[in-house]
């Protein structure tokens, strides 16, 4: 049965899509089977590996909102094992036209389930925002990974996040834990990253992973030539990095 994980953040460029491109790409690697569901009305976990997000007529807008199969949805990727249920702009509007939804929360869950079986691994790209998207994400999910840039404004707004958590697991998904806190766009050569870490490491205890992802240029040119870190530079820091964290990911 395989484990649905949440990426999440509710502020942008924290690291979210990288992480959800890279680890997935990784966890292949070492011989998972992954699926990558984007709920980002940008489409990037889609574009990043190398797929016309445009030009798809089944995605998880059709998911929410219309009587499509999430299986109907998979695209597989140019990478063995990994697929995707990739978004585009048409996801903006579902905040709106789900509003009269019935049970709208649980969609994704639902339509998700059919699917645990053919895969180690689901990670479910969330948007940058609490609402109802992100909503669905955490009740389709066993577990949430927190992203967090290691810069001044990393704690702010973290309350908030934990909140909606704390609200799914009481009232919609009794099962939802933390699956870990992700250090993001480190530069161990700073005071700041380094303090931000401690703190993050204090609040945190044992559910920050150890890997820490920094900052890169590798990582941040690879989703424009639409391949994951470790098909993009091999043998890199940010390659390293994300199998680091992969391994750290099955351990646990």
């Amino acid at each position: 049965m395989g484990k649905i994980i949440s990426i999440s953040n509710q502020k942008g460029g924290v690291g979210k899509t990288t992480t959800a491109i890279n680890l997935a790409s990784c966890l292949c690697e070492i011989g998972k089977k992954v699926l990558i569901v984007d709920l980002d009305p940008q489409g990037n976990s889609g574009s990043g590996l190398g797929i016309s997000i445009h030009e798809i007529e089944k995605t998880t807008y059709e998911i929410l909102l219309a009587d499509v199969t999430a299986r109907e949805c998979i695209i597989k990727t140019g990478i063995d094992n990994l697929h995707i249920i990739p978004s585009n702009i048409n996801l903006s509007g579902s905040e709106v036209d789900l509003l009269e939804v019935d049970k709208r929360e649980y969609r994704l869950k639902d339509a998700l389930n059919d699917l645990r079986s053919d895969y180690d691994f689901v990670l479910i790209d969330c948007p940058p925002s609490l609402g109802i998207l992100t909503i669905n994400a955490l009740c389709a999910s066993d577990s949430v990974m927190i992203t967090l840039q290691t810069e001044y404004f990393a704690l702010e707004g973290l309350s908030q996040l934990m909140k909606i958590i704390s609200m799914v697991q009481s009232a919609l998904n009794q099962s939802l834990e933390l699956e870990g806190v992700l250090l993001t766009m480190y530069d161990k050569r700073t005071n700041l990253a380094n303090q931000v870490a401690e703190d993050v490491r204090n609040y945190f205890h044992e559910k920050v992973y150890q890997t820490m992802i920094p900052r890169n240029i590798k990582l941040s040119e690879a989703p424009s030539f639409g391949k994951p870190i470790n098909l993009y530079d091999a043998e890199g820091i940010g390659t390293q990095s994300y199998r680091s964290l992969a391994k750290e990911v099955v351990a646990r």
